[in-house]
């Protein structure tokens, strides 16, 4: 892609009119639209939300990113990052700024979770990325991330189920899992 087609995307997707009840993604040159959440992926990121201290970090749950280097402004369901380290008005936030972001799957977003996302966030050092997959009643926390563009990746992967708790040290909490619900 030239840089006037990247130009034109990123103008494009600044403007885009997304329907009501849709989230819409920049995810490497890609424009992707999804539908509204699950009531189980909200009831998740719900308690993830009510498990870390608003004194200390904001938990954003409708915020851009921007993968630096990328043309990529994923929204994840889930954005944590400390006080003070974004200051004023504005709708994206630098990946390197951010302390955790969180996925919760659903069965349209499971290739885009595990593997494009993934990249994407390890190319961006978010530090740590949480996959909660409701599928499959399992959360997989990435942390130490590596290398650069589409080869980039976290070296550290831990498993965890639901009803154990995931260890989350970018934050200095353990992420309680046993209020999670599957979607089977």
């Amino acid at each position: 892609m030239t840089a006037v087609d990247d130009r034109t995307i990123a103008e494009l997707f600044e403007n885009l009119d997304v329907p009501e009840g849709y989230k819409a993604e920049l995810l490497r040159g890609d424009i992707v639209m999804t539908a509204g959440p699950d009531r189980v992926h909200n009831w998740i990121v719900e308690s993830v939300v009510d498990q870390i201290p608003r004194a200390r970090r904001h938990r954003s749950q409708t915020q851009d990113i921007r993968i630096p280097g990328e043309l990529s402004e994923p929204q994840p369901d889930l954005v944590v990052y400390e006080r003070g380290v974004v200051e004023g008005p504005g709708r994206l936030i630098a990946a390197p700024a951010v302390a955790l972001v969180l996925e919760v799957v659903s069965k349209s977003s499971v290739g885009r979770d595990y593997r494009l996302k993934r990249s994407m966030y390890a190319a961006g050092r978010v530090p740590a990325y949480l996959i909660v997959d409701p599928l499959a009643a399992k959360c997989v926390l990435l942390t130490e991330p590596t290398g650069a563009g589409e080869e980039a990746d976290y070296a550290v992967e831990r498993i965890s189920k639901f009803g154990e708790p995931v260890p989350v040290d970018a934050i200095d909490l353990a992420i309680g899992t046993d209020e999670f619900q599957t979607l089977a």
